[in-house]
């Protein structure tokens, strides 16, 4: 992981895009319809967090998905720290309740879960998730841990982000999880789980859909934000963050007030 800050300018209008939220976060890109309107070192190489589990996701909903399969929950995943749901050694939820406690709740006992449904073998998983980060075009990551937990070797970069949350909201089933503040669970056994969304900004700024945080002790705070507002949306991705909800609403908010002002 990048020690000093780097900024790689790869156009022109990078070039021209000022950085008003200088404090705002290591690294920030914010796009308006299309658009890059603000950014801070977009390309400064960081540890995703949980923001690799769109990723993730990509991967599961790629390999022979069914929402309605039973996964068995291991020793191991039932034990993987927070954030988690509970879930316990031996329950069996289906994919599909796996699929939303990772992406709504950010549930790590649910991803593990999820990651090992499709593989028993990590190695296999990281080799698709970089195959389909390749196909993305994120030529500046690397995915090491599925759940998004700080490794060595791990990184990537807000204009990779931005490509991968734009890829995923494009999946119907995503982009409907990650716009839910909450939801539920049961498994085959009956135990009933209800769980919240982490993303504050959900029923709290206007226009909000999505999409996934994140938040571990080398990567920071971080946030990728998709508001939506009469035809005009914006795309928040913050890494190391700071002060994240009040910061992120106030620039998501500056920017659909920046359409009045031109």
């Amino acid at each position: 992981m990048a020690g000093a800050l780097t900024l790689t300018l790869t156009s022109p209008l990078y070039a021209e895009t000022p950085d008003p939220y200088p404090s705002a976060a290591r690294s920030y890109l914010l796009v308006l319809d299309q658009q890059p309107l603000w950014q801070r070192a977009p390309s400064q190489r960081l540890q995703p967090a949980s923001l690799a589990k769109l990723l993730t996701a990509l991967v599961v909903l790629d390999s022979d998905w069914n929402a309605e399969r039973w996964i068995a929950v291991s020793k191991y995943a039932a034990s993987v720290p927070p954030s988690r749901l509970g879930l316990k050694e031996g329950e069996q939820i289906t994919a599909g309740a796996a699929l939303a406690a990772m992406l709504i709740r950010s549930a790590n006992d649910a991803c593990r879960t999820l990651v090992e449904s499709v593989t028993s073998d990590l190695t296999v998983f990281r080799s698709r998730m970089k195959a389909r980060a390749a196909r993305l075009g994120m030529s500046d990551s690397n995915f090491v841990d599925p759940c998004g937990f700080d490794a060595p070797g791990q990184f990537t970069t807000a204009n990779d982000l931005l490509k991968l949350a734009r890829a995923a909201r494009a999946q119907p089933l995503v982009a409907h999880l990650t716009a839910l503040p909450e939801a539920q669970l049961t498994t085959r056994a009956g135990r009933t789980l209800k769980f919240l969304s982490t993303n504050a900004l959900l029923g709290r700024l206007q226009g909000t859909e999505g999409l996934k945080t994140g938040n571990t002790s080398q990567a920071g705070q971080c946030l990728i934000a998709y508001v939506r507002r009469q035809n005009h949306d914006v795309w928040l991705v913050m890494l190391g963050g700071t002060e994240r909800w009040w910061l992120a609403h106030g620039m998501i908010e500056d920017a659909f007030g920046s359409l009045l002002a031109n």
